[in-house]
């Protein structure tokens, strides 16, 4: 587990299990990893888990976003386009 990101809005980590964490048939490349991304919105107290081809998605676009050395408005804006996927309340334990 990974802190990516952290503003007063939203924090990012990156949730990554190498393949000897997660039960795997033998038959599968030993090398290949299992994870995802969490995103938390601050001010609605929700968070989202994604993982698959929309982790991959969120994580090109990340990439080409840092690419033109954004502001935490810019990124924070970004990061806005997922939250509305949001479900999941955070809770203190």
């Amino acid at each position: 587990m990974q802190m990516l990101y952290n503003s007063d809005n939203y924090a990012v980590v990156q949730i990554e299990l190498a393949a000897d964490e997660v039960p795997v048939p033998p038959s599968v490349v030993s090398t290949l990893t299992r994870g995802g991304y969490e995103i938390v919105d601050k001010f609605a107290r929700k968070e989202l888990f994604i993982e698959g081809a929309l982790a991959e998605s969120f994580k090109v676009g990340v990439d080409a976003l840092i690419e033109t050395s954004p502001s935490v408005e810019e990124f924070d804006a970004y990061l806005e386009g997922f939250t509305g996927l949001a479900q999941q309340p955070v809770v203190m334990h």
